[in-house]
This record gives structure tokens, sequence and C-alpha cells, in this order.
């Protein structure tokens, strides 16, 4: 089997992840993923396309993840994993869709208007 390989995006964040025949292994920028995502339940959103169609263990994936936070690394991660899966075997694609893992997540920080404190937030009014 060649190298599948899809992109996942989430905020700022663009992750290519490669599918290859394995024993499971994830790495995340040349380190495991579970020293890369520290906290518990981004792990668990790189895992989660795996516990939807129960292939855990069958390939092993490499990721390149650029830009953004950790949380969106994560998601995009998710995603990508989840298009490469659908690559391989497209019977896997309906409970994938079903739980919303096929679906790009396309909000985005506002941007910040000129003479407001943010985006949306006005400096406090002042009667005199």
């Amino acid at each position: 089997m060649e190298i599948i390989n899809a992109v996942g995006r989430r905020k700022a964040s663009v992750v290519r992840a490669f599918l290859r025949k394995g024993k499971g292994k994830i790495t995340v920028n040349g380190k495991d993923y579970k020293d890369y995502f520290k906290i518990p339940m981004l792990q668990n959103q790189v895992t989660l396309p795996f516990e939807v169609i129960a292939v855990g263990g069958d390939y092993d994936i490499t990721l390149n993840a650029k830009g953004g936070g950790t949380t969106g690394q994560a998601e995009a991660a998710k995603l990508a994993i989840a298009r490469a899966l659908v690559k391989i075997n497209a019977e896997h694609k309906p409970a994938l869709r079903e739980k919303g893992l096929l679906t790009r997540d396309s909000r985005v920080v506002e941007r910040k208007k000129p003479g407001l404190r943010k985006a949306r937030k006005k400096s406090q009014f002042s009667k005199r």
C-alpha cells in the first residue's frame, strides 16, 4: 500500500496527514502525539476518527502541523485523518459523516475594526 495523504484546516492551523500500513503509531512534527498534544481532550480529538470506524492499530500516521494553536491543530488533524481514511476506503464515509468528522469548521477570528477596542467591543460612553 502506498502512502495516502490528506489536508485538514481549522482556524489558522493546517495539518497534512500521511497514512501508511503499520502498527498504529501517530507522530506530529517528529514527536509522539501524546507528547505534542499534552491535554487528554486534544489527544482524543486526534484518535476520534479511528474510534468511529474501529481501525485504530492498522495505520501509522505522520502529521505535519503548521500555524494556529494546539486546539486548532488537533481539530485540523482530526479532519485530515478522517479525509485520509475515506480515501483509503469509501465505505467509511457515512459513519464519519454522521459523527461530523468530515465537515470543515470554518469559524475564524473576526478582525478588529478601526475605532473599536476589539472586533466588536466599543470604548465606554461618556456623557460628560
